[in-house]
């Protein structure tokens, strides 16, 4: 049997006191990062549906109407430059891979988020580690065929969030014990 409904959701962790522990503030900092993680997984399949609704060359065209030098006042921006010149790779290419990853990787993020905020699924963690490693190793196949810097920033930044979600699941039954265990 159940105990009464938690009407607090993720912040019932927290001590009513004023003082907050070391625990607490780490509970906060994880609950934050979460958060951010949901965010940006939102905007990766909110992007990876513009480019696929779009196409590729309909976003480069948009990109240069958007970064033109004539705009800003000061001149050149860097910033104009690096959205350029990614835009004019990806429509080189014809963004399949591109599509793919935002929108599965996105929905892997708003999915881990909402299960973590909820204290349920350990589930999550073999799936997220598997899709993960997938797309590593996709990633770096496709950087042997052709260099690129994205490739490798976005490898190292997926290696970084496997170890973080291996660590995780290793530590998850201490953090979460099963129900029948709190009674």
């Amino acid at each position: 049997m159940r105990g009464p409904k938690n009407t607090l959701g993720p912040w019932s962790h927290f001590p009513r006191t004023r003082t907050l522990s070391k625990q607490s503030l780490a509970h906060i900092a994880f609950l934050v990062t979460i958060l951010i993680k949901g965010f940006f997984g939102l905007l990766e399949v909110t992007a990876g549906l513009i480019i696929a609704i779009t196409g590729p060359q309909r976003l480069y065209s948009l990109a240069l109407q958007w970064t033109n030098p004539e705009l800003y006042q000061g001149g050149q921006s860097h910033t104009a430059e690096f959205i350029r010149q990614g835009a004019a790779a990806l429509a080189e290419s014809q963004g399949h891979f591109v599509i793919f990853y935002l929108l599965v990787h996105g929905a892997l993020k708003m999915a881990i988020t909402g299960t973590l905020l909820r204290h349920r699924g350990v589930w999550v963690f073999p799936f997220a580690a598997i899709v993960l490693a997938g797309f590593i190793g996709y990633m770096c196949l496709e950087m042997a065929n052709k260099w690129s810097n994205l490739l490798l920033g976005l490898s190292l930044l997926d290696t970084v969030t496997l170890l973080l979600v291996l660590n995780e699941w290793r530590t998850w039954n201490i953090k979460h014990p099963p129900a029948t265990a709190q009674a």
